[in-house]
């Protein structure tokens, strides 16, 4: 996975001036305990480069040059490490290091078994900092070999497995066997291929396999007395199962901008996305009005688009191997946009500084203004923070104005007869100024597969302040910390759906750095899986400030497994508000999304 930088604005704050909020990162570490304060070194380069790997084609054999292309905006390349993962191994080895271009090296494929090979590269520029490519694949096969394909992570329906043999000089007979996960207790899934392709369709909807479960597979080549067996490819889950979906009842009449929601599972594969359909009554057509792809699945529509008249609404959920299932119709609907009608839009749960707030509004008289107030939760004395007399109507409230706490919103709508309207409440937004917050998340592959947590693999999590490392882990100053991380999956936490969870452990107790919610599956079900790992405290800035960056290393599984390969998705971390300042603030328990552009985590 293609490192995403987070150190993008130092250069300009060189100059005094700050670029975009984004932080730029030091290699510096905290210095003392005793005066808890952080030293920071300087760099006019705060920018990694970029790189990838060439494909040297799908089977290679003898000597291969492997060439990698790197670059960096800022910085001159210092030298770029070639590595490939030779099959079943559990790190990568290193080819060579190249440091001019081409950056080459020759791999003599014969010094190492035939089989599936991984290839990357990781570039260094001379402010140190370095990226590592995506993985390429190829196939090493100097002798006879048999080499069965991967059929992915997850499969359903009828599935092709193909092998292909390498080298055969002689005539084989290929059979394609299976065993469930882990038991090494095989069993023929389709024999007598004596010819390529050497392929057959794997019934994984038969009364055979159960759903749900995971099955290693592998491919046997036979000659006389003979047998050459295949690299098993283990861990395949099998998905039949369509998840559940149920549309929640929006209500009636709807009017305006209105909430519709459903609520998904899929205990497999996991929901990719749900969508939200209505149809008019008296036709026969669903057109589908919002895609959520996370949790809630739900969206704020503007039934306004809409002509008045009868609806009915469902919606259509989708598993990530293309399951798919209909809730059953909330019908009868009645869409009426004759009246008056206002509601104010969620800011969202958690606020700080600035947040604009929007209300909608519609009257057959005409508007003259909308007004937004806002009162501490759950009281009457409500306070006026602007009134728009033109749509959008919206205003800005500087949060820092008022105290910390909860907050509900209402927008109050006057039309040109003197008639007020007044909106349903969004109630307990919290307003948290904190000066101590979580800023980004983020996590880099290192290990052998992208997507898949494992060795190598970095996670960063990056504060806006300063943390006292002393109230992370007792007498910690910041140095290199042996911790273990644990990866759940969502069902294990009491949650679902694509909801897997890290949280980083020390001596058997959980450190109060919080959760991050990776939103995806990187765990089969009800499993958990903890890792040996190191942290280590750095300093970062970000908006000016001098802040915390703490960096987690994952070492070797230790315990559990059952571990998934997941797609591109934006984590969630939700910081612990044990975690202090270095004035012993505590810092705010909003949740901070991943930044930066989609890619997969680890």
């Amino acid at each position: 996975m293609a490192r995403r930088s987070l150190i993008l604005m130092a250069y300009v704050a060189v100059v005094g001036l700050a670029l975009f909020g984004l932080p730029s990162f030091s290699s510096a570490t905290f210095s003392t305990v005793s005066s808890n304060v952080a030293s920071v070194t300087a760099a006019n380069d705060w920018t990694a480069p970029t790189v990838s790997v060439r494909n040297p084609g799908a089977i290679v054999g003898g000597t291969v040059v492997i060439t990698a292309d790197a670059a960096d905006a800022r910085s001159a390349v210092a030298g770029v490490t070639i590595q490939y993962l030779a099959p079943d191994a559990g790190s990568w080895t290193t080819l060579c290091t190249a440091t001019t271009t081409p950056y080459s090296c020759s791999w003599n494929t014969r010094n190492g078994a035939d089989g599936d090979y991984a290839l990357r590269a990781v570039a260094t520029d001379t402010a140190g900092y370095a990226t590592t490519s995506e993985t390429v694949s190829t196939t090493v096969a100097n002798t006879f070999s048999i080499v069965l394909g991967n059929p992915g992570d997850v499969v359903r329906g009828n599935v092709t497995l193909s092998a292909t043999l390498h080298n055969n000089l002689l005539p084989y007979v290929v059979r394609i066997e299976y065993a469930v996960a882990g038991t090494g207790t095989w069993r023929t899934l389709c024999g007598n291929l004596v010819a390529a392709p050497y392929s057959c369709t794997w019934n994984t909807a038969s009364t055979t396999f159960v759903q749900g479960e995971s099955y290693d597979l592998r491919a046997v080549a036979t000659n006389g007395l003979v047998s050459t067996t295949s690299a098993v490819v283990s861990d395949v889950m099998i998905d039949n199962v369509a998840p559940t979906v149920t549309m929640a009842d929006p209500g009636t009449p709807l009017r305006g901008t209105a909430t519709f929601a459903a609520t998904a599972a899929d205990a497999d594969a996991g929901i990719a996305q749900v969508q939200l359909q209505y149809q008019r009554s008296g036709t026969s057509t669903w057109t589908t009005f919002c895609t959520p792809t996370a949790e809630p699945y739900s969206c704020r529509y503007n039934t306004t688009q809409l002509t008045d008249g009868t609806y009915s609404f469902r919606a259509v959920a989708t598993d990530a191997i293309g399951n798919t299932s209909t809730s059953a119709t909330v019908a009868n609907r009645v869409v009426d946009n004759t009246v008056a009608t206002v509601s104010v839009e969620d800011p969202g749960a958690y606020l700080s500084g600035s947040v604009t707030v929007t209300a909608s509004a519609s009257s057959t008289a005409g508007i003259t203004s909308v007004r937004i107030d806002r009162a501490p939760s759950g009281s009457t004395t409500w306070s006026a923070l602007c009134t728009d007399s033109s749509a959008p109507y919206s205003c800005t409230w500087d949060t820092t104005a008022v105290a910390d706490g909860l907050y509900d919103l209402r927008a109050v709508m006057t039309d040109s007869q003197g008639r007020t309207t007044t909106s349903t409440i969004v109630s307990a937004r919290r307003v948290d100024n904190s000066p101590l917050r979580g800023y980004d998340v983020q996590a880099t592959n290192g290990g052998a597969s992208a997507g898949k947590l494992g060795q190598g693999d970095v996670l960063k999590l990056t504060y806006t302040d300063q943390v006292n490392p002393g109230s992370i882990s007792t007498g910690w100053t910041g140095g290199s910390l042996a911790v273990v991380v644990r990866l759940r999956d969502a069902l294990s936490v009491g949650s679902s759906g694509n909801n897997d969870t890290v949280d980083v452990l020390r001596n058997g107790s959980t450190l109060p750095l919080g959760s991050i919610n990776l939103k995806q599956n990187f765990i089969k079900n009800n499993k958990q899986a903890q890792f040996a790992a190191t942290m280590v405290a750095s300093t970062t800035t970000v908006d000016g400030t001098t802040a915390t960056v703490l960096t987690i290393t994952v070492g070797a599984l230790t315990s559990g497994g059952s571990l998934r390969t997941a797609t591109a998705a934006t984590a969630v971390w939700t910081p612990s508000a044990t975690a202090l300042d270095l004035q012993g603030r505590p810092c705010s328990t909003a949740p901070v999304s991943e930044r930066g552009a989609l890619d997969r985590d680890f």
